[in-house]
């Protein structure tokens, strides 16, 4: 399968463009049928150059691990962090009455946990998130790709944000089925004490009362959660990076150094952040007591909890978000960076289409 990804990747519109034309051996002098040939352009030189520093190539077997690695990175050590931040707004979700606020959350965790305390459900969130980085930006790369070369050049650039959102939706389903049984365990963890207070202890004490199903009851709510997250995640993202460079940055891509472009990276990915916060946070409610709960249904709790009771939160969830989505793009980013691995630029229209649409003779 990776192999025949591989070969379609070569010729996919979402490879860089130079790239390309390095490939299919354009890159050489200009000519004209009016005069002799002109000297090689400057654009055609740098691809060349972008050509040698890469370490494997884009759609490869190789590509695609070090993008799934990337993802345990920017996933894992991220979520990892902001734990104090997700516990408060976890607690806050499930007793509003108790927890009214982010500080006045903070306070009364500190009062009755120590500082220790805001440290609960560190280990499943690590190993939790790291598996879902992992599948999450691995396979969008690898539907990505799919998806555009069963569309065609010209589809998949005009469909392009659709593309976007079918690639990180595909990708999005089986990295939750990899998230659902450690999200489970850190709910559980942070929001009912005195039940467990590390994996090694609610891991079994879950299995011997609900079976697997305290793994994956709440996978239908996590996917509810985060493909809308994922899908607004990935599609704004590409879609700001592009207006970005187009109507920001006072000069091309391919003219930006290494630390300019992540720097695009960061402030995409926070704008992303936000909006995917408030797309995904209804879900995220019903996930939190969900998880807490022994025999309730989705639909149960989300008719609890009624209109306003899903938005409790929803403020330390878009601090939380934002900083983190800005945080995960800037990490996956770096980690293409130091694996020199092929970083095509926002897509360009096909020349085949700029005919038809009449731009070029």
């Amino acid at each position: 399968m990776f192999s025949s990804v591989a070969h379609l990747a070569r010729a996919n519109p979402f490879n860089a463009p130079h790239l390309q034309l390095v490939q299919d051996g354009l890159a050489g002098p200009r000519s004209s049928p009016d005069g002799p040939p002109g000297p090689p352009r400057r654009t055609r030189n740098l691809a060349a150059a972008a050509v040698e520093e890469y370490s494997c190539e884009y759609g490869s077997m190789k590509f695609y691990a070090l993008c799934g690695f990337g993802g345990v990175l920017s996933c894992g050590l991220t979520h990892t962090a902001v734990v104090p931040l997700d516990l408060v707004k976890c607690r806050m979700q499930v007793d509003p009455n108790k927890y009214k606020g982010i500080f006045n959350g903070f306070s009364i965790t500190l009062k009755e946990d120590g500082v220790r305390g805001l440290a609960k459900g560190w280990a499943p969130t690590f190993i939790g998130y790291s598996l879902q980085g992992l599948c999450k930006f691995g396979f969008y790369e690898v539907f990505k790709v799919l998806y555009s070369n069963m569309l065609g050049e010209e589809n998949a650039y005009l469909w392009r944000t659709s593309l976007y959102l079918a690639a990180s939706a595909s990708a999005e389903f089986f990295a939750d089925i990899a998230l659902a049984p450690m999200e489970a365990a850190k709910v559980r963890i942070q929001t009912q004490p005195g039940y467990a207070n590390t994996l090694r202890d609610a891991a079994p004490k879950m299995y011997q009362e609900e079976g697997l199903k305290a793994f994956y009851k709440g996978v239908a709510p996590l996917w509810m959660r985060q493909i809308p997250y994922t899908m607004m995640k990935f599609a704004c993202f590409e879609r700001t990076v592009e207006a970005l460079y187009k109507f920001v940055v006072p000069k091309p891509r391919s003219e930006c150094s290494k630390p300019e472009q992540l720097v695009v990276t960061f402030v995409a990915g926070y704008i992303a952040g936000v909006f995917c916060a408030i797309v995904s946070h209804p879900a995220d409610s019903v996930v939190s007591v969900l998880n807490k709960e022994k025999g309730s249904s989705a639909s149960q709790v989300l008719r609890r909890l009624g209109f306003r009771g899903v938005w409790k939160g929803l403020f330390a969830r878009i601090i939380m978000i934002g900083t983190l989505t800005a945080l995960q793009w800037f990490i996956y980013d770096s980690v293409k960076v130091y694996f020199r691995l092929p970083r095509p630029p926002p897509p360009e229209m096909p020349e085949s289409l700029k005919k038809k649409l009449g731009y070029t003779q």
